[in-house]
């Protein structure tokens, strides 16, 4: 496991072993053991990513995120049963997003103020705060 590459903050922690390379990490950001983060990828202050999570390439996450463990991030979609390696598509998830345990998402965007619920699988963009569950994710209740 290494990290090459990578442009931080001198506030940013890292608990080894982790796979970081070609990825930039802002103030008081927390990577836990066993992540892997790809290139192009720009996680945003106080943001916490817990183990055992990937981030694939061109994946941007805003401020004051929380990605729990585990939680995995995919860059490319079949389309009439092929992918395209060339082309990788991005993801953003905004600012105060809380990513539950086990999820996974797919290249969407997430807007601000979102709780996606462990275990969910996120398949389309998300435009209004609130809390999202299941496969595929859902609207269940607005944030107060």
């Amino acid at each position: 496991m290494s990290i090459i590459n990578v442009t931080k903050k001198d506030s940013v922690k890292i608990i080894e072993p982790v796979n970081l390379y070609g990825c930039r990490l802002e103030e008081n950001v927390f990577v836990g053991p066993f992540v892997e983060i790809q290139n192009n990828v720009l996680v945003n202050r106080n943001t916490r990513i817990q183990s055992h999570s990937f981030i694939c390439s061109n994946v941007t996450i805003g401020e004051d995120c929380f990605i729990g463990h585990g939680v995995m991030f995919t860059n490319d979609k079949f389309y009439d049963g092929q992918i395209n390696f060339s082309e990788f598509l991005d993801t953003e998830v905004g600012n105060n997003v809380l990513i539950g345990s086990n999820s996974t998402i797919l290249p969407v965007k997430i807007c601000n103020n979102v709780v996606i619920g462990a275990g969910s699988v996120v398949t389309k963009n998300i435009d209004e705060s609130g809390v999202y569950v299941g496969n595929p994710a859902v609207k269940i209740k607005n944030l107060n």
